[in-house]
């Protein structure tokens, strides 16, 4: 029956791609249903459970009965406490009715696509780049124009190729740092170039996703809305998914020029209204209280790092750099292209992933489905018996193939 009537689908939804990272989850689960021992590292999820203040937080926010629909753009106390914690953290200066609270950092930028670009307008995307910037993109009518940084520039782009991909069809620059999927993290320098490029251009906006803003490990995040040039045609997104292991609270937050975050409001208005209640006054808890617990999990992910790149260092073929920031590391596999373990060849990343999960059991995330098609994606959320283990299993299959 279903395929009778898919052609009733909307262009809009046959064009879009699946997420890459749900899509090799859902494989991995289903590969484990038929009784094998799969280890999934494909979901950017951390293992940590929700700090116990923000719980507390939020049972406390149920009790006092804050459970009623909320303003569009966020609870008062919770934007209050975004304006605070964007003074504090990374020197931007915004009014409470800059801020703008939705349901996970995605939204924020499904918002942002939705109210500023037209049919043809062209962004801007720095890649390697989350999944879902692009078919975002695509959704508001705009054109993804991607620019690619291999494993050689530590996978950031630099302020001369944006300046070459700029022309009168640009309307916004779009990027993460620290990055999903590489876990690069741009320099102070490395942003001041790329602002002194955009601020020549005053109809080009830029949205800078820091969501992994407390997972960096370089002890200093910088915020490109914090250049003098450039910080009113900024929109910063953050959200608490990563930083405080609230991934099933979804909630995101943007902070934007006044218009902006108006034409946001009243789009999220039409489509969700506000985040859920309690969440928003647990968050506004989370940034107010100390970050303790917040620090502990970037210690261990620091230490999951070391111990996953010193494991894939020992794998012949596998080229690593050294990410600064989140908790991904982004091979480059390239070599095992042409290869075979008698059985299976080896074309390109999407092979490789295959390979990995039908012969290993691991589950990765190919790096075609981030604009990288020489790599793959490792996510070490997850324990450090769980990853060495894992990344033994790799170790084996990938010996097969020559």
């Amino acid at each position: 029956m279903a395929s009778t009537v898919s052609h009733l689908l909307s262009q809009r939804i046959q064009r879009m791609s699946e997420s890459a990272t749900i899509k090799m989850a859902q494989m991995s689960r289903d590969l484990a249903a038929k009784g094998h021992d799969v280890i999934s590292l494909s979901l950017g999820e951390p293992d940590f459970d929700t700090p116990q203040h923000i719980k507390d937080a939020a049972i406390q926010a149920l009790q006092d009965g804050f459970t009623k629909y909320t303003p569009v753009p966020g609870l008062i106390q919770l934007r209050e406490a975004i304006v605070n914690k964007f003074k504090r953290d990374n020197n931007l200066d915004f009014s409470v009715n800059q801020i703008v609270v939705s349901n996970g950092a995605k939204q924020s930028i499904a918002n942002l696509s939705l109210v500023l670009l037209d049919e043809g307008d062209e962004v801007i995307i720095f890649s390697p780049y989350w999944v879902s910037y692009f078919e975002i993109v695509r959704l508001g009518g705009g054109v993804p124009v991607p620019l690619y940084a291999g494993i050689d520039q530590d996978f950031k782009v630099t302020a001369e190729q944006v300046r070459g991909a700029i022309n009168d069809k640009t309307k916004l620059v779009l990027f993460s740092s620290p990055c999903n999927p590489t876990g690069s993290v741009y320099t102070q320098d490395e942003l001041k170039a790329i602002a002194d490029v955009i601020a020549e251009h005053e109809n080009i906006y830029i949205i800078s996703d820091e969501i992994y803003e407390y997972i960096n490990f370089t002890g200093d995040h910088v915020s490109i809305g914090a250049f003098e040039n450039v910080k009113d045609r900024t929109i910063t997104i953050n959200g608490f998914s990563k930083g405080f292991a609230m991934t099933g609270w979804r909630l995101g937050y943007m902070g934007a020029p006044l218009w902006v975050a108006k034409a946001c409001a009243k789009m999220q208005g039409q489509f969700t209204s506000g985040a859920t209640a309690f969440g928003q006054m647990a968050a506004a808890h989370a940034l107010n209280s100390d970050l303790g617990p917040t620090m502990k999990m970037k210690e261990a992910y620091l230490k999951r790092r070391e111990l996953v790149k010193s494991m894939l260092s020992e794998i012949e073929g596998i080229k690593i750099n050294n990410p600064q920031g989140a908790f991904y590391i982004f091979p480059d596999i390239s070599y095992f292209f042409g290869k075979s373990d008698g059985t299976t060849t080896i074309n390109n990343a999407d092979d490789f992933c295959e390979y990995i999960l039908q012969t290993g059991h691991v589950g990765v995330v190919t790096g075609a489905a981030f604009g990288a098609n020489n790599c793959f994606r490792i996510s070490y959320a997850a324990s450090e018996e769980t990853l060495t283990k894992a990344i033994k299993r790799i170790k084996v299959v990938c010996d097969k193939l020559r």
